[in-house]
C-alpha cells in the first residue's frame, strides 16, 4: 500500500490537480497501489447463460465505477455493490455482477481505477478444456503402465502431448523397483502376496489406498451414470475423447479410465481360504517414506499390504456393485466378477463389522483411518440394492439416518444417497424420489453458506481444512445434482460461483488448478512433477487441483511460511512443493472437480432454468446491449385445512420395520404452506424433506425451504423409515 507521502513523491502538485480535474485520478486512489489480478475473476471465464460475478478487494467503502474491457476497448460499465468484510479472509470486498452482459468472446478484463483483473473469456466452451485436463490427471497417475508421449496430451486436444510427462511403467519389478506384481503383507500380518499392479497413485506419494480410491472412482462412475440418466449432452466422455491407450476400443473412455482403478480394488480382496477372506486390504505402499524427486519406476523401497479393514471392504462392496450394473451390457464377464466380489465383500463385512484400521502401518503412506463405518454399510447396501434388488439390504438402509451434508472418503453416506437419486430402477422408485429431495435439502444448506462468503466459497471459516478445495468440489457436486432434480437455476448458479473460487475468484487471486488461468498453482506436492526441486523433472500438466487453504498447517513448511494466517483461514495457502498440507494433489479431489466441470459444461448447452429462489438487482450499461429486469412475487395464503390432504404409501416392508412416502396434496386454487398430521405405525428413526415431531402414533410435519409451499392443484412429498 502506498501512503500519501509516497504518492506526493511520485506526483507533483500540478500533475495531481490536472489528473483530479480530468476525473482520471480520485482521492480513493491515494490509498491504494495499482494491482493486477484485482478485481478477482474466474481466470478461465464465464458462461453466456451463467452467473458472472467478480470480486474487488479494497479499503474503499463507497461504490466504485468498473469498466469491462475487451482487447483493451471499454464495452460495459457499472457500479460495484458493497459486501463488507469477508470473515474467512479478512478482506473488505465489493462485488461486480456482469450477468446482464450479453457479449461473448475472449480477451475480457475488468478495471477499477488503475486496478485490473486477469483476462477471461465469456463462452459456452470456456470450461471444456478444463474438464478434459482434470480427467487426464488420472492417466498421468496410473500405476503399472508406461505413460507414453503420444498420450500425455489432454483429452479432445485440450493441450499438446509432451515427452517431458512420459515415464516408464511404475512398480513392475524392473531395475531397483520392487514392484507390485507380488506384494507381501506387512511383516507379521499374513503369509500370502497379491498382484496389485493397477490403480492410480493416490496423491503426491506412490501409495494406493482402497478407502480413497473407492470414493474417487465412485465419483467418476457416478459422473458416467449421471450422463446416462440426467444429462442433456452425454457425449463428452465417450470413446476416443480422453486420448488414452484404450481410446477407440468401442467403450466410453470414462469407463476405461475408471476400470484401471476398479481392477486394483478387486485385486486387494483377501483370497479364499485365508483369514478374513473376502475383506479388502486397507491400503498398500512403501514400507518407509521416499524423497523428492522420484518417478514411480525409480522407487527402490519395499512395498507391503496393510491388513484389511471394514471400511476398505465396504468401499470395495459399494464400487464393485456399482461397476456390476454399469458393465452388465458392456462386458458381462467383468460385470459378473464385480458382482461376485461385491457380495463377497458385503458378507465379509457383515462377519467382521468392526475391524477398524489401527494406524500402525503409516511409515511410507497416509493412514486414512475411519473409526465409524455405519455410513460405509449404508453406501454399500444402497449400491447392492440398486444393482440386485435383493431386499436383504433394505434393513441396513432403512435403519440408517442421513446426517452428513458433505461427501468425502471418511463420510460416504451421500454417495449411496446420490446413487439412489440418480439411477432409475423398479425397486428404488420411491426411494429415488426421497433421495432426490434429501439432496435438494442439503444443497440448499450449501447455498446458504455460500451466500455468506464474500468469495462464494460454500464453506464456513471453520471448514478450511486439509483438502478444502476437494470439499468445495464435492459440495458443488451436490448442487449440480439438485439442479438436475429441480431445474432450479439457483443451484446451477451456486456451481458457477463455486468454480469461480477454484479458478481464481478468491483472496489470493489464484487459480488452484495447474495450467488453468493466468496465475495458477505451479508447484504441487508430487514426487514426479517436481521441477521445483530438480529441473530435469517436469512441472505438473494442466488440470491438477491443489488441496488449497488449510488453517491446520500440518507440515513444517506451511507452518513456517504461514504462521500468522490462522485468523484468516482462507489465506492459509502457499504454492510450495514442500507444503503438502496445503498444496498436495489427490485423486479424490480431482474426481469431483471433473464431475462438476462435466455438469457445468452440460449446463452451458442450455439456456438456464425457469426457477430461482434468490434475486439480485444491478445496473449495467453496455455499448452494444441493453436489458431490463422485472420481478414477480407469489402470495402464499392460509386456506381451509380441507384443501390439504396427506396420503401415506409404504414403499418397503421387512416386518420389523418399513419405509414410506407421504404425498401432500393441495386441492385448492391458491398456494399454501403445508403443515400436516397423520397416524403412523411404530417409531420413526429417519425422515427426509420435512421438519417433524412424533407424539405416540401421531406424526406432525411441515415443509423445508425447498418444499414448504404446495402450489394450487399440486403436491409435495417427503419420506421416512420406522421400526415397529
Amino acid at each position: 500500500m502506498n501512503n500519501n507521502k509516497q504518492i506526493k513523491q511520485k506526483y507533483n502538485r500540478k500533475t495531481l490537480c490536472l489528473l483530479i480535474g480530468t476525473g482520471l485520478f480520485t482521492f480513493g486512489a491515494l490509498n491504494a497501489q495499482a494491482e493486477t489480478g484485482n478485481p478477482r475473476v474466474n481466470q478461465l471465464g464465464y458462461l453466456p447463460n451463467g452467473i458472472k460475478i467478480a470480486t474487488y478487494k479494497t479499503s474503499l467503502t463507497s461504490p466504485q465505477t468498473w469498466l469491462l474491457k475487451q482487447n483493451g476497448a471499454t464495452v460495459a460499465t457499472g457500479q460495484t455493490t458493497l459486501l463488507g468484510i469477508d470473515a474467512a479472509s479478512g478482506d473488505n470486498l465489493q462485488q461486480i455482477d456482469l450477468s446482464n452482459v450479453a457479449l461473448t468472446g475472449t480477451g475480457f478484463s475488468l478495471a477499477i481505477g488503475a486496478d485490473t483483473s486477469y483476462n477471461f473469456a465469456i463462452s459456452p466452451t470456456v470450461f471444456r478444456g478444463a474438464f478434459y485436463d482434470s480427467m487426464k490427471y488420472f492417466y498421468h497417475n496410473r500405476s503399472g503402465i508406461a505413460i507414453e508421449s503420444q498420450y500425455t496430451g489432454g483429452g479432445n486436444g485440450s493441450y499438446a502431448p509432451n515427452s517431458k510427462w512420459a515415464r516408464a511403467a511404475g512398480h513392475l519389478n524392473i531395475g531397483v523397483n520392487k514392484g507390485d506384481f507380488n506384494v507381501p503383507c506387512w511383516s507379521g500380518t499374513c503369509n500370502y502376496a497379491l498382484n496389485v499392479t493397477k490403480g492410480w497413485y493416490d496423491a503426491g506419494d506412490h501409495g494406493k489406498y482402497v478407502v480413497n480410491g473407492g470414493i474417487a472412482v465412485w465419483t467418476l462412475l457416478n459422473m458416467y451414470e449421471r450422463s446416462l440418466y440426467l444429462s442433456s449432452a452425454p457425449g463428452s466422455m465417450g470413446d476416443g475423447k480422453f486420448n488414452i491407450p484404450e481410446s477407440t476400443n468401442g467403450i466410453p473412455d470414462i469407463l476405461d479410465e475408471a476400470r484401471w482403478e476398479v481392477e486394483f480394488l478387486l485385486s486387494m480382496q483377501v483370497p479364499a481360504g485365508q483369514a478374513k477372506a473376502g475383506m479388502a486390504h486397507h491400503k498398500m505402499h512403501d514400507t518407509s517414506w521416499t524423497g523428492f524427486p522420484l518417478a514411480p519406476h525409480e522407487d527402490p523401497k519395499d512395498r507391503a499390504l496393510v491388513p484389511p479393514s471394514t471400511a476398505a471392504t465396504l468401499n470395495l462392496a459399494a464400487v464393485a456393485a456399482q461397476s456390476a450394473r454399469i458393465w452388465k451390457s458392456i462386458d458381462a464377464s467383468f460385470s459378473a466378477v464385480c458382482l461376485a466380489a461385491a457380495k463377497n465383500a458385503w458378507n465379509a463385512a457383515q462377519a467382521n463389522p468392526a475391524v477398524i484400521y489401527s494406524g500402525s502401518f503409516d511409515n511410507g503412506g497416509g493412514p486414512y483411518g475411519d473409526k465409524t463405518v455405519s455410513d460405509e454399510f449404508y453406501w454399500a447396501a444402497a449400491e447392492l440394492y440398486i444393482t440386485t434388488g435383493d431386499s436383504k439390504y433394505l434393513p441396513t438402509m432403512s435403519n440408517y439416518s442421513i446426517t452428513k451434508t458433505d461427501l468425502g472418503w471418511a463420510d460416504t453416506e451421500l454417495a449411496g444417497l446420490a446413487s439412489l437419486a440418480t439411477v432409475p430402477s423398479t425397486q428404488t422408485t420411491s426411494l429415488r424420489s426421497v433421495a432426490q429431495q434429501k439432496i435438494v435439502s442439503i444443497a440448499n444448506t450449501h447455498l446458504s453458506t455460500q451466500a455468506s462468503s464474500g468469495y462464494s466459497a460454500p464453506m464456513s471459516s471453520l471448514e478450511y481444512y486439509w483438502g478444502s478445495n476437494g470439499g468445495i468440489a464435492n459440495k458443488l457436486l451436490l448442487m449440480g445434482l439438485a439442479y438436475d432434480f429441480t431445474k432450479n437455476d439457483s443451484f446451477a448458479k451456486g456451481v458457477g460461483k463455486g468454480l469461480d473460487y477454484l479458478f481464481g475468484r478468491n483472496t489470493l487471486s489464484l487459480s488452484f488448478v495447474t495450467g488453468e488461468g493466468t496465475k495458477t498453482t505451479v508447484q504441487p506436492h508430487h514426487r514426479f512433477w517436481s521441477n521445483a526441486i530438480n529441473g530435469s523433472y517436469p512441472l505438473a500438466p494442466p488440470g491438477a487441483l491443489s488441496g488449497g487453504a488449510n488453517s491446520g498447517l500440518e507440515d513444517s513448511t506451511a507452518s513456517a511460511l504461514l504462521a500468522n494466517c490462522k485468523s484468516k483461514p482462507a489465506s492459509c495457502y502457499v504454492d510450495n512443493i514442500n507444503a503438502y498440507s496445503v498444496n498436495e494433489v489427490a485423486i479424490n479431489w480431482n474426481a469431483p472437480l471433473a464431475w462438476v466441470l462435466a455438469f457445468y459444461n452440460d449446463y452451458a448447452q442450455g439456456t438456464g432454468s425457469t426457477t430461482s429462489t434468490t434475486s439480485t438487482t444491478s445496473t449495467t450499461s453496455t455499448t452494444s446491449t441493453t436489458s431490463t429486469t422485472s420481478t414477480t412475487s407469489t402470495t402464499t395464503t392460509t386456506i381451509p385445512s380441507n384443501a390439504i390432504s396427506a396420503a401415506l404409501k409404504i414403499t418397503s416392508d421387512w416386518g420389523a420395520g418399513y419405509c414410506a412416502e407421504v404425498t401432500v396434496s393441495n386441492s385448492g386454487t391458491q398456494p399454501v404452506q403445508w403443515n400436516i398430521q397423520l397416524t403412523v405405525q411404530g417409531k420413526i428413526n429417519n425422515l427426509w424433506s420435512a421438519e417433524w415431531t412424533q407424539s405416540g402414533s401421531v406424526l406432525s410435519a411441515k415443509g423445508l425451504a425447498h418444499n414448504a409451499v404446495v402450489a394450487a392443484k399440486s403436491t409435495q412429498t417427503f419420506g421416512f423409515c420406522a421400526v415397529r
